[in-house]
């Protein structure tokens, strides 16, 4: 898989953790502002994959987080850190968060 769309997989999971405590009808979502991508290992296309993103810090408008894409076989093949400004939706996109297809899974 290309790394841009590793990028983006992380990028994506890791701003929308934000969305956790949101339950079904998230309002916040969290613009990238920095975000560092480690490749670990290559990543194929064709299987299942697992992303995992988190908060690291919150600090009102700003927060950290990092996240993780793992392999069927659980190794994590690429890993990331990044700052986020918290934003609600409706100021960024015209949209409904389902519309998106976005949703959270508990862990």
């Amino acid at each position: 898989m290309h790394g841009g769309v590793i990028t983006g997989i992380l990028d994506e999971t890791i701003g929308r953790a934000v969305n956790i405590d949101e339950g079904e009808d998230p309002s916040t979502w969290g613009v990238t502002a920095e975000l560092t991508v480690r490749f670990r290992k290559p990543v194929p296309l064709g299987v299942e994959l697992e992303a995992r993103g988190r908060i690291t810090r919150d600090i009102h408008h700003l927060f950290e987080g990092t996240g993780e894409i793992y392999l069927p076989d659980g190794t994590v093949a690429a890993i990331a850190h990044g700052k986020y400004i918290r934003l609600k939706l409706d100021t960024i996109a015209d949209a409904e968060p389902e519309d998106l297809g976005w949703r959270v899974y508990e862990d």
